[in-house]
């Protein structure tokens, strides 16, 4: 690749008429008035560089102060506990408004030189330590292990949780229902591919509530058992991540057959059993199923986001930065969409997002799936839901929860 050319240095500007340049002016003296000599400034002593022990030294002290402050929380951690009295289970103290609340304070304070991002999954890490204390949060997802669902569990309630791998998004709804989870979380739309169809069917006839969501950037990679790209004959991936991946599979892999499994977890599984084989899927699913990175990251945008949505039992309180889903089902006349939207905007309350699905109330009828900025519990949420109660056939308030942070 050729370098582009510099650009000509410009020439010094030309000084006006009748004006001399300001250095020859500088350097003599007004008429009329007498030099003072300057004293001469005196150097400023440099910092002597700290050899390597002191550093060392220095970062032990640091550290062992970190580990008294993480102590003294986790012991704080303990006493709120207790004030909130004997709950039934690890899932009634955990408070995901006042979680965020906390790491937004956390970005708020951030001045470097570490980013948001990293200081916020240290913090998650230290509150979901210390939740732990009293009992591990159960947290179902779609698995096997390694998969995106997985990563999106961690990202957001940290590591120091019992994780439930199932084998579909309906099993993770089933069993948040029952009880044998404390929460669930499941994909719900990608910023190229759109929306998971089968996340929002789930809402039409569940009771759960939305009461979180994580935004995880997902990276593609090409895995396989010998790491030969020559090698291989098949690919097995989810379809989202075939979809994600299509114009470099057309470029590198045309001629490979491409096989859908229910997750990419399982396409690395799958890829384990022969050389000819190779599976798309996160990287942290190589490592869990011994494969090798043929080429990565593959998608086909940079950007590519997955949003999922932690499903619970219960609303919880706002944080100060919320989002509200609702299942609307429209009436079946001229403008109904129009008329049930328009008490958002009359009250200043911003969509973010709005989606259709057959409504399995009849043939051609159709819910809308839509998230205004703002919790239920507010007041221009709560006026403009009583005015849209007047207006629609039904309204279901799937959740009202923390917008994704960092």
């Amino acid at each position: 690749m050729a370098k582009r050319p510099k650009a000509p240095a410009k020439p010094a500007p030309k000084p006006a008429a009748g004006r001399k340049p300001a250095t020859a002016q500088a350097d003599k003296p007004a008429k009329g008035k007498a030099v003072q000599a300057k004293p001469p400034s005196a150097p400023v002593p440099e910092t002597p560089a700290l050899d390597l022990s002191t550093l060392r030294t220095r970062i032990d002290g640091i550290d062992q102060h970190i580990q008294q402050l993480i102590a003294e929380r986790a012991q704080f951690a303990n006493q709120v506990g207790k004030a909130k009295g004997k709950l039934a289970a690890a899932v009634d103290y955990y408070r995901p408004e006042r979680e965020a609340q906390v790491l937004r304070r956390v970005v708020d304070r951030n001045d470097g030189p570490l980013n948001d991002e990293v200081l916020v999954r240290l913090f998650r890490e230290i509150m979901s330590a210390c939740l732990a204390q009293q009992e591990p949060l159960k947290i179902g997802f779609l698995g096997p292990e390694g998969t995106h669902s997985q990563q999106a569990a961690f990202k957001h309630f940290g590591h120091s949780i019992h994780g439930l791998p199932l084998a579909s998004i309906e099993e993770v709804f089933q069993e948040v229902e029952a009880g044998n989870a404390d929460f669930g979380v499941v994909p719900v739309e990608n910023s190229t591919q759109g929306t998971i169809q089968s996340t929002l069917d789930m809402f039409l006839t569940s009771k759960l509530k939305i009461s979180g969501e994580v935004e995880l950037r997902v990276h593609q990679h090409l895995l396989s058992r010998s790491g030969r790209i020559e090698d291989i004959e098949r690919v097995y991936s989810h379809p989202q991540s075939f979809a994600q991946c299509k114009a470099w599979l057309r470029e590198y892999l045309p001629k490979a057959e491409k096989i859908a499994v229910s997750s990419n977890a399982e396409a690395a599984r799958r890829a384990r059993n022969a050389d000819d084989a190779a599976a798309i899927a996160g990287a942290s699913a190589g490592n869990v199923y011994g494969l090798k990175n043929v080429a990565g990251p593959i998608e086909d945008r940079p950007d590519n986001t997955t949003r999922f949505l932690v499903i619970g039992r219960e609303l919880f309180t706002p944080s100060g930065n919320d989002r509200t889903s609702l299942l609307i089902f429209i009436k079946d006349q001229p403008g109904a969409l129009y008329n049930v939207l328009s008490p958002f905007a009359k009250r200043g309350l911003s969509m973010n997002r709005i989606e259709s699905r057959p409504g399995h109330t009849g043939r051609w009828q159709y819910a809308f799936f839509v998230d205004i900025g703002g919790h239920v519990q507010e007041e221009a949420m709560r006026d403009a839901l009583e005015e849209l109660q007047e207006l629609a056939h039904e309204v279901k308030v799937l959740g009202s929860y923390p917008v994704a942070i960092a």
